[in-house]
């Protein structure tokens, strides 16, 4: 879908900024009504916290844009796969649509290693959709921590 892509777009450039503070380059936008309400890059570093992840920091922004800790009817663009404590959020915020770039073989929670939104059990469920700009993402990711590993290198070498 063209709209997803030019959203995505966002999420991607946001990731930008994310690498540009030497964190892991992940962007998230939260869309009302075809507006950008929230938008966040990763930030535990910077922030000293640990659930200062892309997806959580443009939840905040939308639930004060929108005065509602709920999210209903919002899609949450993320260009990376959620881990489980980004789906709680999205859970409780009741997201209804989850869109992501990249799948995350390590910590993905949304059938990399666990399939959260798949569970019958929880009380919410959202639409999920992936792979869109899924090589530009990936290609980010990896540049990142090849970057990363050279630097390790050149400290220990």
């Amino acid at each position: 879908m063209l709209r997803d892509s030019e959203f995505m777009q966002v999420a991607l450039d946001l990731a930008r900024q994310a690498q540009i503070h030497g964190e892991v380059p992940v962007g998230a936008i939260v869309v009302h009504q075809d507006v950008i309400i929230g938008q966040g890059y990763n930030r535990p570093i910077g922030h000293a916290d640990p659930t200062a992840h892309a997806e959580i920091i443009a939840m905040r922004n939308a639930a004060q844009y929108l005065q509602n800790y709920r999210l209903s009817g919002c899609t949450l663009y993320v260009t990376l796969e959620p881990c489980t404590m980004c789906l709680g959020a999205m859970f409780h915020a009741r997201i209804g649509r989850l869109v992501y770039a990249a799948t995350d073989p390590k910590t993905g929670a949304c059938g990399s290693v666990i399939d959260l939104p798949a569970e019958d059990r929880l009380n919410h469920h959202m639409q999920v959709t992936a792979g869109i700009m899924a090589e530009e993402s990936s290609a980010l990711l990896k540049q990142f921590f090849a970057q990363r590993r050279t630097l390790a290198g050149q400290k220990t070498g």
